[in-house]
C-alpha cells in the first residue's frame, strides 16, 4: 500500500513562492530516492529534483538551480520542494515519485510509485 500524496500547489504571481509536500505512506521515504517531476501542457514529463537516502540532492533543470530546494522531514515521512522566485515557465503539474532503489536520476521507469500530482500555476 505504497502511497505518495502531493499538496501545496496553487496559483501564484511571478516572483512568488510555494512549498510542495509529498507525504509518503506504506514505506520509509528516507530509504529510497524520492524525485520531483513536472509536466507542462503539451510537454514531456521532466525530472526536476531528487533526494536520496544519504540526503544528497540533485537539481536537473538549470533554470531551477538556486530557486528550488528539495528537503525531507524523516519524522513526518515527507519530502518537500520549496520553490522561490517563481516564473511562468514553472507552470506545470508537479509529481513526486518513489525510486525503485536509492538511485537518483530522471528516468521515469526507475520510479515505481507516483503521486497524483499537484497543479502549480504562475501567472499575473
Amino acid at each position: 500500500q505504497v502511497q505518495l500524496v502531493e499538496s501545496g500547489g496553487g496559483l501564484v504571481q511571478p516572483g512568488g513562492s510555494l512549498r510542495l509536500s509529498c507525504a509518503a505512506s506504506g514505506f520509509t521515504a528516507a530509504n529510497y530516492a524520492i524525485g520531483w517531476f513536472r509536466q507542462a501542457p503539451g510537454q514531456e514529463r521532466e525530472g526536476v529534483s531528487c533526494i536520496n537516502r544519504l540526503n544528497l540532492k540533485w537539481y536537473y533543470v538549470d533554470s531551477v538551480k538556486g530557486r528550488f530546494t528539495i528537503s525531507r522531514d524523516n519524522a513526518n515521512n515527507t519530502v518537500y520542494l520549496s520553490m522561490n522566485s517563481l516564473k511562468p515557465e514553472d507552470t506545470a503539474v508537479y509529481y513526486c515519485a518513489k525510486g525503485s532503489s536509492w538511485r537518483c536520476d530522471t528516468v521515469p521507469v526507475n520510479f515505481d510509485s507516483w503521486g497524483q500530482g499537484t497543479q502549480v500555476t504562475i501567472a499575473s
